[in-house]
C-alpha cells in the first residue's frame, strides 16, 4: 500500500511538470532549450536505457517463463523490438513530405509518438515492484517531462496551430503518463492470474522497446553536439543514469 501511495504522488508530480508549460505558452514566453536541460535529458536517457536492460526486459522474460506458454520463441524480445520499431516508424513517417499538404499532419504524428511513449513509461513505473526501481523511473520521467512538453509546444507553434488547440493537446499529453501509472499499478496490484501476468509481461517488454528507442536513436537525433564539449558531458550523464539503474538491479538481486 505504501508503494502505491508513492506511485500516486509520482503521477501527480509528473502531471504538474507536464502541464506547467501552459502558463508560459499563454504568456507567449519563448522556450529556450538550455544546456542544463540537455544534461538532464541525457541523464534520463541513461536511466531509461538501464531500466530497459536491467529491469523491464528481464522482468518480462521471467514472467513469460513463469506463465509457461510452451514455446521456445523469444516472445518478450519480439514485443520489445515491436515497441522500438513502432516509435522508429512513427518518427520516420513524420519526415515524409506530402506534395499536397506537406505539413498538415506532421504535428499530430509527433503528438501520437510522444503519447505512446508517455503512456508506456507511466505503465512501466506503475508496474515497478520495488521503491528503488519506482524512484529511479520517476527521476527519469520528471527529468525530461517539462522540456518534452516545451519542445512539443514549440513544434506545434511552428506548425501554426491555435493556442486553444495546443492547450488541449498539452492537457491530453499531460494526462497520459499518470494514466499509464494508474493502469500499471492496477495490473501489478490486482492481476494475479495467468492473464494478468501475461499483460504485465507484455507491457514491460513493449515499454522496454520504447525506452531503448528514446534513449538511443531519439536521443542522438535531437542532441547533436559532435563539435561541442557538451557532448562528452551528456555522455557522462547518460552513463551515470545507466550506472544508477545497474546499481539498483544489483542491490535488488
Amino acid at each position: 500500500m505504501l508503494l502505491a501511495g508513492y506511485k500516486i504522488i509520482a503521477a501527480l508530480l509528473v502531471f504538474l511538470a507536464s502541464i506547467a508549460v501552459i502558463y508560459p505558452l499563454r504568456k507567449k514566453h519563448a522556450f529556450k532549450h538550455a544546456e542544463s536541460i540537455g544534461l538532464g535529458e541525457a541523464l534520463a536517457s541513461g536511466i531509461f536505457l538501464g531500466a530497459a536492460f536491467f529491469h523491464m526486459l528481464p522482468d518480462a522474460i521471467t514472467r513469460f517463463n513463469q506463465i509457461d506458454i510452451h514455446t521456445t520463441y523469444p516472445i518478450p524480445e519480439a514485443i520489445c523490438v515491436l515497441g522500438f520499431l513502432l516509435l522508429l516508424f512513427l518518427e520516420r513517417l513524420s519526415f515524409i513530405r506530402c506534395p499536397d499538404q506537406p505539413q498538415k499532419y506532421l504535428p499530430y504524428l509527433l503528438v501520437f509518438t510522444l503519447i505512446i511513449h508517455a503512456f508506456t513509461e507511466g505503465a512501466a513505473l506503475g508496474l515497478g515492484g520495488t521503491l528503488s526501481e519506482t524512484l529511479m523511473l520517476f527521476i527519469a520521467i520528471i527529468a525530461h517531462k517539462s522540456s518534452e512538453s516545451f519542445a512539443l509546444c514549440v513544434s506545434l507553434l511552428r506548425h501554426e496551430l491555435s493556442l486553444n488547440r495546443i492547450t488541449s493537446i498539452i492537457i491530453f499529453f499531460s494526462i497520459m503518463t499518470p494514466a499509464g501509472i494508474a493502469l500499471g499499478t492496477a495490473i501489478d496490484t490486482y492481476a494475479l492470474g495467468t492473464n494478468g501476468q501475461l499483460i504485465a509481461a507484455s507491457f514491460n517488454a513493449f515499454a522496454a522497446g520504447t525506452f531503448l528507442y528514446i534513449s538511443t536513436l531519439h536521443h542522438v537525433h535531437f542532441h547533436k553536439h559532435s563539435k561541442d564539449p557538451q557532448s562528452m558531458m551528456e555522455f557522462c550523464c547518460l552513463a551515470l543514469g545507466l550506472a544508477a539503474m545497474a546499481m539498483v538491479a544489483l542491490l535488488g538481486s
